[in-house]
């Protein structure tokens, strides 16, 4: 894909936008780089573009710029029916994903991830297992770097393991996978979507490209729609076997692998230190990609036994007078932060809210009623969160993160657990999840100082 002397058009000056934009520049286009937001409201990163030759429109956005465009490269934060995008569709332009523009210039293996929930802690896996085999490996998309900003260096032997959202996946063409990773589907970015089948048919775009020398490896609840998604070899992964064929599993304490009728160990469980079945499954996958794509047993089953998990993802962040705090700010929509929820055996204080998105909270108070002890309730949703578990469960609301950090360990007691799964984006009081999740850390560590301060830890239920 020749880039040199191209106008090109780069939307939205987040993390993928940057990264596209230098890339860009680097590869001797005229860059355009435009944001809706001031000059003030971006990383100061953005703002260096200026320095190599990118040329910045700032708060607000130019229908002509775009239409005189050669090329637009589309952010993942950036709705793809912008009327600015459709005006450029309609004049002829090409309009693409960063993921797209990234993955016509790798050099090497890409394997892909995708899901509704678990993407981010399967990628971190996949890679770490990949990197204890020796391979070179670049891991980022949708978390970490840009795939744009992982492709200097890169050979015939590099694997690219990427996070891939919906955002991004409904941009791509010839995105083109060679181990394609499906972990799950349920109802997410619906306010972004027109629907869920359209948000399905987004991610289904993870296979579209794939060949039958590809492999899909996805779990056994989506296999019936699976088989109408593309044309790789599929390789389901699940709690118990499937049969006789291709699959993924677990029995008798082993995580196994199923693969022209021989059966192998991958991991045993007693050795993952991740909490919550549903990120054990995660590890399965991981491992079961990591072998299509050459990775020794060995390899796998030691970074398997290593692997902490990632941040914001019912990460530890500390236990205060015996109370464990958790950081699940990842946890964006229902689905998610019910399968949260049920990682623990409770009692557990949850922080619920935010953006609302889509979904029922209501799905939540099953777990609730079991393991629930309050729920502080925060952000726009924060009414919507009352009205919908107040009968399974005591909700507080809060003004503020701090605010329900503090009253989430005012009501609790020493073997509770705190627990941030907020079911909701993070854009009505944050930039982004991972803005919500250091600023629950900072209130949690603060809270630390404050109690180890006093010099005795707080009466047991005291409140």
């Amino acid at each position: 894909m020749e880039l040199a002397g191209k106008q090109v058009v780069v939307v939205g000056l987040a993390r993928s936008g940057i990264a596209a934009a230098g890339f860009l520049a680097g590869r001797g286009a005229r860059v355009v780089a435009t944001d809706r937001r001031p000059a003030g409201e971006l990383q100061a990163e953005a703002m260096t573009l200026a320095g190599r030759g990118v040329r910045l429109e700032l708060g607000g956005h130019t229908e002509g710029t775009f239409t005189a465009a050669d090329l637009v490269v589309v952010s993942p934060g950036v709705p793809w029916d912008l009327p600015e995008l459709r005006a450029a569709r309609a004049a002829g332009v090409s309009v693409m994903a960063e993921l797209e523009l990234g993955c016509r210039h790798i050099r090497g293996t890409v394997a892909a991830v995708t899901g509704t929930k678990g993407k981010s802690t399967t990628t971190a896996a996949l890679g770490a297992m990949l990197g204890a085999a020796g391979r070179d490996v670049r891991v980022g998309g949708n978390i970490g770097q840009a795939v744009t900003g992982l492709l200097e260096g890169a050979t015939d032997e590099t694997v690219f393991v990427l996070e891939v959202s919906s955002f991004q996946l409904e941009g791509t063409d010839t995105f083109h996978p060679r181990v394609a990773v499906f972990l799950n589907l349920s109802a997410d970015h619906l306010d972004r979507h027109a629907g869920f089948e359209d948000y399905a048919a987004a991610k289904a775009r993870i296979f579209r490209n794939q060949t039958s020398e590809d492999w899909a490896v996805v779990n056994g609840d989506l296999l019936a729609r699976a088989r109408g998604w593309g044309r790789a070899r599929l390789l389901p992964f699940a709690p118990s076997p499937l049969g006789e064929s291709d699959s993924a599993f677990f029995k008798d304490g082993l995580a196994c692998l199923r693969l022209d009728g021989r059966v192998e160990t991958l991991f045993p469980i007693a050795s993952v230190r991740l909490p919550g079945s549903h990120l054990l499954l995660d590890l399965l996958a991981a491992a079961s990609a990591a072998r299509l794509l050459g990775a020794p047993a060995e390899a796998v089953a030691r970074a398997a036994a290593r692997f902490e998990g990632v941040e914001h993802v019912l990460e530890r962040v500390a236990e205060v007078a015996g109370v464990a705090f958790f950081n699940d700010s990842k946890a964006t929509n229902v689905d998610a932060a019910r399968k949260s929820l049920e990682a623990f055996e409770g009692p557990i204080l949850a922080i619920l809210g935010g953006r609302y998105k889509g979904g029922d909270f209501g799905d939540l108070r099953e777990a609730l009623a079991r393991r629930g002890k309050a729920v502080m309730a925060i952000g726009e949703a924060r009414q919507r969160v009352a009205e919908a578990l107040a009968p399974a469960v005591p909700v507080v609301l809060c003004d503020t993160l701090a605010e329900a950090v503090e009253r989430a360990f005012a009501a609790a007691a020493p073997g509770d657990v705190v627990l941030l799964a907020p079911a909701c984006s993070s854009f009505d009081m944050f930039q982004d999840y991972a803005e919500r999740g250091r600023a629950f850390k900072r209130e949690v560590r603060a809270l630390v100082e404050r109690v180890e301060g006093a010099g005795r830890p707080r009466p047991a239920g005291k409140g």
